[in-house]
């Protein structure tokens, strides 16, 4: 318990909700000292709705962003209290400003949250509506809310600029720790690989995208402002974090083969589980030691773990002899040279948090980070474009707008007390994609019946003004913290919150808890309504596209390694580029997937094609990037005609695959046979291999394992990318039928079917 409560008080939620209730708070009591206690809470709801847009960034981005949006908060507060008294006119201009605002959320994150804001600002416009000079002064307060609010941010990212990156990286570390505890539970003799690739593949898209917001702030803050001590530290962290996953994912091996070779010598995979356990836990005691800022111990000799794998592949050599136990060894050897890497890295991170971190370390690496980073770009035909039935945004702007003019006509026409609390509802709970929205709704309904019951029970005591107050604010602070982990617990003490607030404010209404609860269930039925019937956006529709980017994000990636591999020129920007945007669309794929199944099982309809893909996709990955990584580590031989006739043959059917998805190619185009120099190459290949094992009498030559080495990881490689990209031509054809002879595939039914492993 206590343990928990530590981690709580230590978080950036806390951190956060801090920092806006006193943003909040200040101007309410001064001004209430003043004897103007509405200007006070005009200037504290300012406060509040700015805070939600000061999203993590470098100080430049931050003021910025900050900036244009009070500006806009204040901008549609005055435009929609001019406005009001002219239906004529307000309502259009309502409709237009709601779905402009939705839409700029095309821009990214920043601007989803500069629209939500503005969105909450005209809801709760209605509360009451100015006239004259007291509507310039309204939005003129709410402005100097936002800015008091930009100006206590400031002040708080003075005070610890770290602290979110380096929690972040707390994040990224133990979520990292958990991939590598998965791979070591791989081997275990009757582990469910179906299931580890599934944890895999949802551990995958988490990392995605925090490794997103740190190298957001991270590296943006480092271009802007230069390389101090503790940025330096972060950077390194963060790259041996990235290259620690990359080398993770990069490296597979054939479970089924080695279990069938090694389950007479069990001690050799134990030990080597052993190893993978042990990368694991130091991560895990190192993230624990960062968040709680303690000095790290090492809590496992690595070194010794290593020793100890290279022990067992002797002994297991030194039983079965050497020319018996040749091509075992050589596989243990690619696990051992793996192992090696992996513990290099993680002793790199380790360093970063043990020792001075100088410029040097970074060795050039934080250079191909900024390269990596996406540039704040604002086109307007970004906008442009989205103005279709395609783009989710769009779909989601029509929706909201239109249910936000439902609501606000049902609040008008029934007898509701508060109308904007209907407004609020939708906006806060209504999301583009259906399963989200469900949730929000169920979780806000729960959590206001709940904020409802308790504040009744409290109010029934009759506690004074200042036990509410302190009550209020603590409640506000709670309700902040808690929102963006558990939805459900932070609506419950936001609803007490609000409900203290309006006790303080008209104690003689006794109905307040009856409205706010009716008031939200009309809000949620309304968003849960049109989201299922307003133009909804289900997955399925945007399948195709995700599977044909994620096919080519993989197929130009196999070209750089292609290239790589026949220049040895080692790796440049273009390659490194290519290899991220295929983990990104790996994960990409993998949310697709898991929004689908929040969604109605009707519209499942290519539930299993999409994790299918994804498992094969990702296998494909990892099959492309251990050759990468093999082939960047070690000097390798002159790239073979044998070599680049079957990677030209991978990169074939790829090519397929995306043509079909794009309805380009003829069905005969596709089907051609195999030519004879495909086919006469993997017998090349093979007739190599075999040669190379059969050559007992160099066996003990150092070059010749090196080279054997090399030969078993490229040709299985080859082999297992050929047979990969021929599954995903495959099950594109399957795909493409499936959608003219649509069935309801449940995930009961997939489950049960094969998939290959990653």
């Amino acid at each position: 318990m206590i343990p928990k409560i530590k981690d709580f008080t230590i978080g950036t939620n806390l951190h956060n909700a801090i920092k806006v209730v006193l943003s909040a708070i200040i101007p309410a009591f001064l001004f209430s000292y003043l004897g103007n206690l509405e200007v006070g809470l005009t200037m504290a709801i300012g406060a509040l709705f700015t805070f939600p847009t000061d999203t993590p960034s470098n100080l430049k981005h931050k003021i910025n962003g900050l900036l244009v949006t009070v500006f806009i908060l204040a901008g549609v507060n005055l435009l929609i209290n001019a406005t009001y008294p002219y239906p004529f006119l307000f309502y259009p201009i309502f409709a237009i400003l709601v779905f402009i605002l939705s839409m700029l959320a095309v821009y990214g994150q920043r601007a989803t949250m500069v629209s939500f804001a503005a969105l909450m600002i005209i809801s709760i416009s209605f509360a009451h509506i100015h006239k004259g000079l007291d509507m310039l002064e309204h939005s003129g307060f709410l402005l100097a809310g936002g800015l008091f609010y930009l100006l206590i941010s400031i002040l708080f990212y003075y005070i610890n600029p770290h602290r979110y990156t380096e929690l972040q990286i707390v994040e990224c570390i133990k979520l990292t720790s958990k991939y590598l505890k998965l791979r070591g539970d791989l081997w275990q003799l009757d582990s469910d690989r179906k299931e580890i690739t599934r944890k895999q593949l949802v551990l995958q898209v988490e990392l995605n995208d925090i490794h997103e917001n740190i190298r957001e702030v991270l590296v943006r803050n480092r271009t802007d402002y230069g390389s101090s001590h503790q940025n330096r530290k972060l950077l390194l962290a963060f790259i041996s974090l990235v290259e620690i996953m990359e080398l993770a994912v990069s490296t597979s091996f054939d479970h089924n083969k080695l279990h069938q070779k090694f389950d007479a010598h069990p001690k050799v995979l134990m030990t080597y589980q052993s190893l993978a356990y042990n990368l694991a836990k130091n991560l895990k005691s190192l993230s624990k030691k960062i968040k709680k800022r303690k000095q790290y111990i090492q809590k496992n000799n690595l070194v010794e773990n290593l020793f100890a794998f290279e022990f067992a592949i002797a002994d297991y050599e030194k039983t079965l002899g050497e020319a018996e136990a040749s091509e075992g060894v050589h596989m243990l050897s690619n696990m051992l040279h793996y192992a090696e890497k992996q513990v290099e890295k993680i002793k790199t991170l380790e360093r970063a948090y043990t020792t001075t971190v100088k410029l040097k370390d970074l060795k050039g690496r934080d250079k191909d980070l900024e390269k990596l980073s996406i540039s704040q770009y604002y086109p307007l035909n970004t906008l442009v474009e989205n103005f279709s039935f395609s783009s989710l945004e769009f779909r989601h702007s029509l929706r909201i707008t239109t249910t936000l003019l439902i609501g606000l006509i049902i609040g008008k026409v029934l007898p509701f007390e508060n109308v904007y609390w209907i407004l609020l509802t939708i906006v806060v709970i209504m999301r583009p994609g259906y399963g989200l929205t469900k949730e929000r709704t169920l979780n806000r309904f729960i959590g206001t019946l709940i904020g409802g019951v308790l504040g009744f029970a409290v109010l029934t005591f009759e506690p004074s003004t200042p036990i509410l107050a302190t009550l209020t604010i603590l409640f506000l602070i709670l309700g902040l913290t808690f929102n963006p982990s558990n939805y459900k617990i932070g609506t419950s003490f936001i609803t007490l919150h609000v409900i203290f607030i309006f006790a303080i404010l008209n104690p003689s209404d006794g109905n307040i808890i009856l409205y706010r609860v009716l008031d939200t269930f009309v809000g949620a039925i309304l968003a849960i309504l049109a989201n299922h019937f307003l133009w909804p956006y289900w997955e399925s529709l945007n399948t195709n596209e995700n599977i044909k980017n994620s096919i080519e994000a993989n197929k130009n990636y196999l070209k750089q390694i292609s290239i790589l591999y026949n220049n040895k020129q080692g790796i440049n920007q273009e390659y490194r580029l290519a290899r991220n945007q295929s983990f990104i669309e790996i994960g990409n794929m993998m949310a697709s997937f898991q929004r689908m199944l929040q969604e109605p099982k009707s519209r499942q309809d290519k539930l299993q094609q999409v994790y299918k893909f994804t498992v094969i996709n990702n296998a494909l990955l990892s099959s492309a990037a251990s050759l990468g990584t093999y082939t960047q580590s070690h000097k390798t031989t002159k790239a073979s005609e044998a070599f680049n006739v079957v990677f030209d043959k991978i990169i074939k059917n790829l090519d397929a695959a995306i043509s079909l998805l794009k309805e380009e190619n003829q069905p005969n185009e596709i089907d051609a046979p195999i030519d004879d120099t495909f086919n006469n190459s993997f017998i090349e290949l093979k007739n190599i291999r075999e040669k190379e094992l059969r050559q007992g009498d160099v066996i003990n030559s150092q070059e010749f394992k090196l080279k054997m080495q090399e030969a078993q990881l490229v040709i299985e490689q080859l082999v297992w990318l050929t047979n990969l990209s021929e599954n995903i031509l495959k099950t594109t054809k399957n795909l493409l039928k499936a959608e003219k002879q649509p069935e309801n595939n449940t995930l009961k039914t997939f489950f049960g079917s094969n998939s290959p492993e990653a």
